[in-house]
């Protein structure tokens, strides 16, 4: 497999495919024959075609919690303290973390202006969920099209039988059919090793000290001159220092985890499909039409950036792939490099004997 950065471009700029309004009764029936067989035939452990466990990204999602539940504890109990009511520290904190993960899915289709759709509508999606995720043996998740340009996709629900897999008509319209498979097995690694979740609940420590800093902010600016206002300057001031280094520290971890479950990703897709190629050249092509996307469909992706399958530019021009990038900026992505995911796609091809 050779698909390096200098293919950005030219794969960028290839003619996109229009996705087929319907698929032949004849296709999807064929589609499901396969993928039944596929289930059925898969006995042995050597035949099965699954996503298998991935130890180390167990063993980061279990530590990075695992730290950050340290640091929500530091965080809540320095809060009470400077706060003096426990009460309100214990109902706030826990109706915020309560509904961002419950309602994760519904909060993110929502920010992306997403929908959901059924076979009738899309049975090119469908059909390739279907047969994915027969061949991954797990539930099919909810699925959902963001009316956007930008070229992507993202996965989001606490569990799998709760989840929902999102894509841009902008992928639909420029993915090949391998290219595609590809982009949606990555999306349902993630569903499937459950790093969704993970990462849902620890950027919520995140969350709720950028939230503590901003009302700290605000309260101060809005603070008199009185010896009791005095008093309570002094504890906002406390609270922005302690929230703005809880959100540092979060912030790092995150990221750091959010650039591996990219990695595993890459390589369940691939090892699912059998195709590293096809899923390095979506990513070139993702990749390299990000660039030239409305700053408006930039805006409203950005935010999410860490759940989808490849980051959002910063503007027009960008392409995102984290060439150019100082260490210290890397250090604070939530994707690896292009580059980094393409050089791993290549050694898995040769891995996998693709040929």
């Amino acid at each position: 497999m050779r698909v390096r950065r200098e293919s950005v471009r030219s794969a960028a700029d290839a003619p996109t495919l229009e996705a087929s309004g319907t698929d032949s009764a004849g296709a999807r029936f064929g589609a499901l024959t396969e993928a039944i067989t596929v289930r059925s035939d898969s006995t042995s452990p050597r035949s099965r075609s699954r996503f298998a466990p991935d130890r180390q990204l167990t063993v980061r999602m279990v530590t990075v919690v695992f730290l950050l539940g340290l640091l929500y504890v530091v965080f809540a109990a320095v809060l009470v303290v400077l706060l003096k009511s426990a009460v309100l520290v214990v109902v706030v904190v826990g109706g915020l973390l309560a509904s961002q993960f419950w309602f994760s899915d519904r909060m993110a289709l929502f920010a992306m202006k997403g929908r959901e759709v059924t076979a009738e509508e899309e049975p090119r999606l469908h059909g390739a969920v279907d047969r994915l995720c027969a061949l991954a043996d797990m539930p099919k998740p909810r699925l959902a099209i963001a009316d956007s340009d930008l070229p992507n996709a993202f996965a989001t629900g606490r569990n799998a039988d709760h989840a929902v897999l999102c894509v841009t008509t902008g992928l639909l319209r420029r993915m090949e059919n391998d290219e595609l498979d590809a982009v949606l097995a990555h999306e349902l690694s993630h569903i499937a090793h459950r790093d969704v979740a993970v990462i849902t609940v620890a950027s919520f420590l995140g969350v709720l000290a950028g939230l503590a800093v901003r009302v700290g902010f605000y309260s101060g600016l809005i603070g008199g001159k009185g010896r009791r206002d005095q008093n309570t300057a002094l504890l906002m001031a406390a609270v922005v220092a302690v929230s703005a280094a809880v959100y540092a520290l979060s912030f790092v971890m995150i990221r750091a985890l959010s650039r591996y479950r990219e990695l595993a990703a890459d390589r369940s897709a691939a090892q699912l499909t059998g195709k590293p190629s096809a899923l390095a050249s979506a990513l070139v092509k993702v990749t390299g039409a990000s660039g030239r996307i409305p700053t408006r469909d930039l805006r409203t992706a950005q935010a999410f950036s860490a759940f989808l399958f490849a980051p959002a530019p910063s503007g027009p021009g960008d392409e995102g792939d984290g060439q150019g990038e100082s260490t210290l900026a890397r250090l604070f992505s939530t994707h690896p490099t292009l580059q980094c995911r393409l050089d791993a796609l290549e050694r898995l091809s040769t891995d996998l004997g693709e040929s």
